[in-house]
């Protein structure tokens, strides 16, 4: 995975538990703060997503190039 996705990952994992809490008094919340915690859960995603994908396309051309030397 590339190394800036890395920390993008690291901070949308950091805001699902910051959805929980409330900043003024540091207490517990019945409800997440709903944007933030969803918005988290589909950067995941997409990050993991996308690092498949980029994965299986490198590894096609690796394959192509190896293919092509016999």
């Amino acid at each position: 995975m590339d190394k800036y996705l890395t920390v993008i990952l690291v901070f949308m994992v950091a805001g699902i538990p910051i959805s929980f809490v409330n900043p003024n008094t540091g207490e517990l919340l019945d409800q997440p703060v709903i944007g933030l915690f969803y918005a988290s859960i589909a950067g995941i995603a997409v990050i993991i997503l996308y690092s498949s994908y980029k994965g299986k396309k490198e590894r096609q051309k690796s394959n192509a190039r190896r293919r092509s030397r016999k």
